[in-house]
């Protein structure tokens, strides 16, 4: 299952050098910091804390898809006669 969430990073990577959507880069951190705590066994500190990241990580990625400036509208054109 680890390897699963290492491919879902790596074609994040992907897609973020190809469109430069800087919130591929939170999703992909979100992703690896969840493969890391799959590796970790139940009794580990640094599980409980990279599950927290993933929550904090998640919730910075929600908020950075919350309202922002409007998009601009493009310059009215002169009627063509």
């Amino acid at each position: 299952m680890t390897g699963a969430f290492v491919g879902a990073a790596v074609v994040a990577l992907l897609q973020y050098l190809r469109s430069r959507e800087r919130r591929l880069i939170l999703l992909m951190a979100m992703l690896l910091l969840q493969a890391f705590s799959m590796t970790r066994e139940w009794w580990d500190i640094w599980k409980d804390v990279s599950q927290g990241a993933v929550c904090l990580v998640a919730l910075v990625l929600a908020l950075s898809y919350g309202p922002g400036r409007a998009p601009e509208s493009p310059p009215d054109s002169p009627p063509q006669t």
